[in-house]
């Protein structure tokens, strides 16, 4: 459940992320050197990245979580 919620933010992140950088290409345009400014392979890799950065930082929380014992995490609350 921890998992599925930051990836669920970084989703969504990185879906604005993606529309804002399509929005802004032909500012960034006359900065960009040899590359397109909708080159795919650039936004894909972005993307995978920042997923992959999302997932591991959501597994510490994640394992952490599932080692709680359910009846401790009532009687806390």
């Amino acid at each position: 459940m921890v998992l599925k919620r930051s990836l669920l933010l970084a989703a969504a992140g990185v879906a604005l992320g993606i529309a804002g950088a399509l929005a802004l290409t032909r500012v960034l345009a006359r900065f960009l050197f040899d590359v397109k400014p909708t080159d795919p392979a650039t936004f894909a890799i972005v993307a995978a990245v920042l997923l992959a950065v999302t997932t591991c930082a959501g597994l510490l929380p994640a394992r952490r979580a599932t080692r709680v014992d359910p009846l401790v995490a009532l009687r806390w609350e």
